[in-house]
């Protein structure tokens, strides 16, 4: 049945109206199925829906039926009363005639229901009351659509009030919890008509304590606070307030509700605790002094829930967004709350933090300027210093403490966001705050605070001062305080929710009031600063990177101070800080660098002193940081103040008490030794950083003389004592001998300088040395000293050859001799590691000053015992020493100095025996050893074409003798050696043991093949390299096929698995290329899918090379010359039929990028310099980088098969314009114009995917972006642009582009823009705001001339498909920008900007026309006299501007005038100009006497063309001036003009004055006898 009934409702919704039989039918059944079946309550349900159907079309039929069922004696069925509803709700306007009936029947109804019943029954009855109140007021609301009227509100309201109070009095006092929910839910529907009524109001006022006493029981108490909140809001707005009886009872249920813990099946307590925060505020609207009378009792309790609840609802009462709030009330709440600030419980003082607040945010500031103000920074410096001093066993008050600190910094922030004005106390607490709070969380708020709180103040300081006497200035109690204290802080920028950004703004804000003199220089530095760290995250930043900036910044500060003594205040502030910071920290650390280098900037020596030497004294030097910091402020210091610094250490030394300071103060322990170490490095920090020509003053004495004291003075006492403090002491004088070597090696005064004390310091050095026991490895002392000596020797005097032999015998002996460490002990073995590496930078660094065999030979005699030595590990170390020895020689000579033939054979004796070592790593050193022997000695044998140099003769010798060098380490090489090719191995060998040169060459090129395959098998990269080069240098000597081709496949191999290592070898070969690489590069081209990766990877190559040609003969040219070479012959020579569709876009992008890269210097081949050999001259004449590349764009074009295309190239000279790069330029946009006739529709791929983003995101590539800026420039230009969707990311580039610095992107850029309207007129009107803003972007840029005149010329072009109303507002500032430029000294911006007036003077209509005949007016002056313009052009355009511009005078004469025009002579022109001048001075004669003295400036202009046609101006209108206008003329100043133009050099201009000064007399005469 019920899928019977939602089929029938569907139909009627279908049908509509049906026959009239089967509705009658069809009602009685629903109706009966609906009363009867009343345990079926889905059937009930669809049956009354299918009534409600009916009803649409049915209304009568069905509201008879529902009627008839409707009995005032007896109780009707439920669903009865539902369909009635449901009908009601439907049927508006056709239910209203029966809503006075059966709303009096339900009323009759329901008093007939019994408790009983009433316990039993359903809802159901409210929720029709409710649905036949909303349909009430509905009806109401659109009673103007009723056909007529039945009743008023008031006649509903009347019925409705019995059943109102029927089911407050009765059916509210019911046990059945959803009678109850369902009668408090149809009362507001309910009140809604009821209470608009006055005298039911007062009656409704009558049962609220009905309604107040259901708080009582187990009802939701948000539905009853929202019936009550209708009530007391209605009282509100119609004046009519609830009695006053009954406020202490609403008072007292709403609080209880606020302040005790609602029960747990209270669902919606948070959403009551609003409903009655309302509730309390249209209370206090009412009756506020009551309320407030209220809260204060309540808060006499000393419950700290009663308060908190009484507290929130104060802060929603002054938070009522309600201008009808009373002031009073206000003030009455801020007594209240005055009385509680006492109260040290954490959950109150936040709720008087949020009441604070939120005065102030309510616009109440000045309410709490005073108590409310102190109270916050109290509260601030207490939860602070309980945050920092809290007890691990106060765990939960330590949460609560947290929230009331995040609380009073939510206050904070709100206070100085809102209010206007501030208090010195309360400015000058967040201050000292800042300056004196340990807890470094909330430094970030409180500096964003405080700057909100300056800008405020300097906004309203504005505001009161005039304009002359503006000053961003605040009181500040200790500006050096601040300013070290933020400075200190920002070397953590990113703690405490980056706190740097927040500092940083908080000195700009403050930079006046800080240091006026430094507030310029601010004002463009922390934006920079600012800008850093917006870039990177506390995981990307550097922070040396950023310390150096905070230097930096600092020290131009400083600069702006020069003359006074503000650094210094500034470095005792500095100084005063040291001690607040935990050692070590970066703060810390950043402390010491800027204190010393704001001390090196002192005037005044004598407090530099004093705080030097109150720094030396309080400083622990046990601790490593604290010592190092003090060091290096000293060193810095020394930069300005070296004679000081000095003086201080001396002062510091001879004190007598300084060596027992550590008695007086029991956390310094001082040792005598530990200061004495800090002293040396404390003077060789001076020298590092000092000027150097006190350096050459002070190095010897006093600086090294001091260091060499302290150290021999201690080591004397600890000489008979091993331990650690004369490890530290010998390490700091190690340190001090580096740093004072490195002073005098970066010394940039004579370099002739003698170091006296070098001799010393080394003899020290060589005790220390050999003080080191033999056996084993404690300390890096060794390690030092030999870095010490490595040092020393780059110092004059240098070392003889048997002092370096001394020293580098103590040295390996020293080092050699240690057994190596053990696997387990980390710590050894790093020592170990620093030991041989120093070592070996030492003997090279030895070797250097004797680059020659015997040096070599000398260095080898000494590592010959060890060589030969009888432990493993001493030959291991020796041999490698030799090796690096070899490999330093071999890099470091710039010309090969051949060994002598005893020489080569007495070190070939020496290593030759080690092959056979028992040690592998021996074995392979020694191996090493001998090939860089062979490569040394084969250098010397080769020529400069890598060719014998006995020709015809090949050194089949060292060839056998490689393979069998490489034969013995092949199974050791290699990682996965299988039986198969051990095999392979040994018939290599037995191969090479024989005579036959083929068989040799054969198994050179097996055993060659076998290793690269295991190689690039094994994947090591490392040996690819190697591998290649031998086989590149081979083979260009072999003849055999065979072999060359194994060669050339492995080649290819080792490509497959290392592409990039292998194409990096390739290129580094010398040019031309020779026939064995084109031979390479040719079975590269057989490859296709081969071909293709080489193709990508040259790709990249030459991508990653553009960078503009620095000169003629640049390095990087070498480097794209290498790769446009193959690229080309790949291009050539690949299959034909593959068109490289994919590939044609990049390629084409990367030659032309390629071809503007090499734009600049005249292109010239360049000097070879290849990664092996040093050739000399240049390159042919054909082999031409641009030539080349131009080359292989033509073969690029011919694959595809477009021979339309190819003739037209050819036909406009494309290739030739590309190849001058005067003509580049143009070159590149004709190809850009016939890139769209490519083929396979990539074109726009090249366009917008490869080309332009690329040319315009290249940050430092000018030339290419000019490149990409001409060919978008005719890509504009060109309508299929627009047809293929492209416009928009082109205009998107172009804005990017006129934005540019450069001046030629800029003009291109433009040039783009204009030619838009060509390519796309039909969308200028779309992207007119656009073009329109950056074109006039354009006209306002002073620096050139071209981008203005580029500006207006696409100006000119824009408007020529604009009307007056797409223009706007731009009209005005291009019609005064552009009458700026009539007379500028360019002839071209003259042209562009008369051209522009005049398309302006086209567009103008109605709206605009009274503003351009203003502008005409201003403008018409210039325009007469450049009319006579020396440039032809510009006078053209000038003329045939001012003749469009005729019309606005609004003179017929004057239009026909130029209308009748034949010429455009000097006659003519001035003729118009005498029939103008007559028209003036009829109708506007105050501005024909304008004219005039707007002519006169133009007598001293540059041109002497306006200079005459000025004074011909002049005289016209003088001729036509009314008498009037005659007297006030200054005829004395007007005849001094004239007579200076008599000695003009011009004899035109001479005459034209002398004319125009016989017409000023005449006047003259005219107004005498007047």
């Amino acid at each position: 049945k019920v899928n019977i009934y939602n089929i029938l409702q569907e139909i009627i919704q279908q049908e509509g109206e049906l026959e009239e039989q089967c509705v009658h039918r069809l009602v009685t059944i629903a109706s009966k199925e609906m009363r009867e079946i009343l345990e079926v309550v889905e059937l009930a349900e669809v049956a009354s829906d299918t009534l409600v159907a009916l009803s649409r079309n049915h209304f009568s039929v069905v509201m008879y039926e529902m009627q008839h069922r409707l009995k005032p004696l007896d109780l009707t069925d439920e669903f009865v009363i539902i369909t009635l509803a449901k009908l009601a709700n439907g049927n508006v306007f056709e239910f209203m005639p029966y809503m006075g009936i059966t709303l009096a029947t339900i009323f009759t109804m329901l008093r007939l229901v019994n408790e009983a019943k009433m316990r039993q029954g359903s809802p159901s009855p409210t929720v029709a009351m409710e649905t036949f109140c909303e349909t009430v007021q509905f009806y109401l609301r659109h009673l103007e659509d009723s056909v007529y009227p039945v009743m008023t509100e008031e006649q509903f309201a009347i019925k409705l009030f019995p059943m109102y109070r029927y089911f407050v009095t009765v059916w509210l006092r019911s046990y059945n919890p959803e009678v109850k929910l369902g009668v408090i839910k149809s009362l507001r529907p309910m009140l809604n008509l009821l209470l608009p009524n006055d005298d039911l109001r007062e009656e409704v006022y009558d049962y609220l304590p009905l309604l107040l006493a259901e708080y009582q029981g187990s009802l939701e108490a948000l539905f009853i606070t929202q019936v009550l909140r209708q009530i007391l809001e209605v009282s509100v707005i119609t004046s009519t307030p609830v009695p006053q009886m009954h406020l202490h009872t609403i008072f007292t249920e709403l609080h209880t509700q606020v302040c005790t813990k609602a029960p747990v099946q209270q669902q919606y307590s948070s959403q009551n605790v609003r409903e009655i925060e309302h509730c309390f505020i249209a209370l206090a609207r009412s009756y506020p002094k009551e309320l407030m009378k209220f809260f204060l009792s309540q808060m006499e309790i000393s419950k700290e829930a009663i308060r908190v609840g009484t507290l929130t609802l104060i802060r929603a009462v002054v938070g009522a967004d309600d201008p009808r709030m009373n002031i009073k009330t206000i003030c009455l709440a801020i007594r209240v709350v005055k009385n509680t600030i006492s109260d040290t419980r954490s959950k109150v003082r936040m709720a008087i933090l949020r009441i604070i607040g939120q005065l102030a945010l309510s616009g109440f500031q000045d309410r709490i300027k005073g108590w409310g103000l102190k109270y916050v920074s109290i509260q601030l410096t207490l939860s602070t210093y309980k945050l920092t001093n809290r007890r691990e066993s106060f765990h939960q008050r330590d949460l609560e403490e947290k929230m009331v600190h995040k609380v009073t910094m939510d206050t904070v922030k709100i206070i100085t966001s809102a209010v206007s004005g501030m208090t010195n106390e309360f400015w000058v607490r967040l201050l000292c705050y800042i300056m004196e709070t340990n807890n470094m969380e909330v430094l970030t708020p409180i500096c964003i605070s405080l700057t909100n709180l300056a800008e405020r103040q300097f906004h309203i300081v504005d505001g009161e001062t005039s304009m002359a006497s503006k000053s961003r200035h605040v009181d500040l109690p200790a500006p050096q305080k601040l300013l070290a204290r933020l400075l200190v802080l920002m070397s953590s920028p990113y703690e405490g929710e980056g706190r740097g950004i927040a500092m940083l703004n908080l000195l700009r804000t403050l930079s006046h009031s800080i240091a006026p003199s430094m507030a310029d220089m601010w004002e463009l530095e922390i934006p920079l600063l600012i800008k850093y760290l917006e870039e990177h995250t506390k995981f990307t930043w550097n922070q040396e990177t950023w310390a150096d900036k905070l230097i930096q910044f600092l020290r131009l500060s400083l600069k702006k101070t020069r003359g006074s003594n503000w650094s210094l205040r500034l470095a005792k502030e500095l100084n005063n800080q040291i001690e607040s910071f935990d050692s070590p920290s970066l703060e810390k650390s950043f402390l010491y660098r800027a204190l010393g280098f704001t001390l090196a900037t002192g005037l005044e020596a004598d407090k530099v002193e004093v705080l030097l030497l109150e720094l030396l004294y309080k400083t622990d030097y046990s601790k490593d940081f604290d010592r190092e910091g003090v060091i290096l402020c000293f060193g810095l210091c020394a930069q300005g103040q070296v004679k000081t610094v000095l003086s201080v250490l001396q002062d510091f030394e001879e004190s007598e008490e300084s060596w027992q300071i550590g008695a007086w103060r029991k956390d310094h322990p001082w040792r005598r030794e530990t200061v004495k170490s800090a002293l040396m490095v404390m003077y060789s920090c001076v020298a590092l950083h000092c000027h150097w020509q006190m350096l050459l003053t002070h190095v010897d004495t006093p600086i090294t003389a001091k260091i060499i004291h302290h150290y021999t003075s201690s080591s004397q006492i600890l000489f008979c004592l091993v331990c650690a403090q004369d490890i530290c002491l010998k390490m700091a004088f190690m340190k001090s001998v580096v740093q004072i070597s490195s002073a005098i090696e970066n010394l940039k005064g004579p370099g002739d300088f003698q170091f006296a004390q070098k001799m010393t310091l080394t003899a020290i050095i060589v005790a220390i040395i050999k003080a080191e026991p033999t056996d084993n490895l404690v300390s890096p002392m060794r390690t030092m000293a030999m870095d010490a000596l490595l040092h020393l020797s780059k110092v004059k005097p240098f070392y003889s050859t048997e002092e370096n032999s001394e020293l580098m015998d103590i040295s390996i002996h020293s080092v050699i001799s240690l057994q190596p460490p053990g696997k387990d002990n980390e710590s050894i073995k790093t020592l170990y590691m620093n030991a041989l590496c120093v070592l070996q930078q030492l003997m090279e660094g030895l070797l250097q000053r004797q680059m020659d065999p015997k040096g070599l030979q000398e260095m080898v005699h000494l590592l010959e015992k060890w060589i030969l030595s009888e432990k493993e590990w001493e030959r291991e170390k020796a041999m490698n020493l030799h090796l690096c020895l070899m490999q330093s020689y071999i890099q470091s000579i710039g010309v090969c100095i051949p060994l002598k033939l005893g020489q080569f054979g007495t070190l070939i004796g020496l290593i030759a025996p080690c092959t056979c070592d028992s040690n592998k790593r021996t074995r392979l050193a020694s191996a090493d050893v001998l090939s860089s022997l062979l490569d040394l000695h084969g250098m010397w044998r080769v020529g400069p074409h890598n060719q014998p140099l006995q020709a015809g003769r090949r050194d089949d010798t060292r060839a056998v003798r490689l393979c069998l060098k490489l034969l013995p380490t092949a199974s050791q090489t290699c990682s996965s050696w299988d039986a198969c090719k051990e095999l392979e191995l040994a018939r290599c060998k037995q191969d090479l043991q024989g005579l036959e040169v083929e068989k040799i060459f054969s198994a050179s090129s097996r055993i060659a093949k076998v290793m690269i395959q295991e190689a690039s098998g094994s994947g090591r990269a490392g040996q690819v390299a190697e591998i290649l080069g031998a086989i590149l240098v081979h083979l260009p000597v072999v003849d055999h096929q065979e072999v060359r081709r194994h060669l050339i496949e492995g080649i290819l191999l080792l490509a497959h698995y290392h592409q990039e290592t292998v194409l990096t070898s390739l290129l580094r070969q010398p040019l031309p290329m020779q026939s064995h690489l084109v031979e390479v590069w040719l079975a590269v081209a057989e490859n296709v899918p081969f071909a293709r990766l080489m193709l990508h990877g040259l790709m990249g190559r030459l991508q990653s090379r553009f960078t503009p040609r620095a000169n003629a003969t640049s390095k990087a040219d070498i480097w794209r010359l290498a790769a446009v070479d193959p690229l080309m012959l790949l291009i050539e020579k690949m299959d034909k039929d593959d068109k490289l569709p994919d590939l044609l876009p990049d390629l084409i992008y990367t030659l032309l990028m390629q071809l503007g890269s090499s734009q600049g210097p005249e292109a010239v081949s360049p000097a070879l310099k290849t990664w092996r050999l040093i050739h000399t001259g240049t390159l042919p004449e054909e082999i031409n980088l641009q030539r080349i590349t131009i080359k292989s764009m033509q073969l690029l074009f011919k694959r595809l098969d477009s021979e339309q295309l190819v003739h037209m190239l050819e036909e406009q000279g494309v290739w030739a314009l590309l190849e001058s790069g005067s003509t580049f330029l143009q070159g590149a946009g004709l190809l850009a114009r016939w890139a769209p006739r490519l083929p396979c529709g990539r074109w726009q791929d090249l366009h917008c995917v490869d080309l332009c983003p690329a040319l315009w995101d290249a940050g430092q590539r000018e030339s290419f972006k000019e490149t990409g800026g001409g060919a978008e420039s005719q890509f504009m230009s060109d309508p299929i642009l627009y047809q293929e969707r492209l416009l928009k990311p082109a205009m998107q580039l172009l804005e990017k582009g006129v934005d540019q610095r450069e001046e030629v992107l800029q003009v291109l850029a433009l040039r783009a823009l204009g030619n838009m309207a060509l390519g796309a007129p039909k969308k200028v009107r779309q992207y007119r705001k656009l073009l329109l803003e950056k074109c006039l972007y354009a006209l306002r840029d002073a620096r050139s001339t071209s981008v203005p005149s580029e500006g207006m010329e696409a100006l000119t072009k824009i408007l020529a498909e604009l009307r007056e109303g797409d223009v706007g507002s731009f009209f005005n500032a291009i019609s005064e920008q552009c009458r700026s430029f009539f007379d500028n000294e360019s002839e071209l911006l003259r042209l562009k900007a008369f051209l522009l007036f005049s398309k302006l003077a086209k567009v103008v209509r109605v709206s605009k026309k009274h503003f351009f005949k203003g502008e005409v007016k201003r403008a018409w002056v210039p325009l007469m006299l450049h009319c006579q313009d020396p440039c032809p052009d510009a006078a053209q355009a000038c003329v045939e501007t001012m003749y469009q511009c005729v019309h606005f005078w609004g003179c017929k004469g004057l239009v026909d005038s130029s209308r009748q025009r034949d010429t455009k002579g000097a006659d003519e022109m001035a003729t118009f100009q005498t029939t103008l001048c007559s028209v003036l001075t009829q109708k506007k004669p105050a501005v024909l006497y304008s004219f005039l003295l707007e002519t006169m400036p133009y007598i001293k202009s540059n041109l002497s063309r306006i200079r005459i046609a000025s004074c011909n101006l002049a005289g016209i209108i003088m001729k036509q001036m009314s008498e009037h206008y005659l007297k006030k003329l200054d005829f004395v100043a007007l005849r001094n003009s004239l007579q200076e133009l008599q000695l003009d050099t011009d004899p035109g201009v001479q005459r034209a004055a002398l004319e125009t000064l016989k017409i000023l007399d005449t006047c003259s005469q005219h107004r005498l006898l007047a």
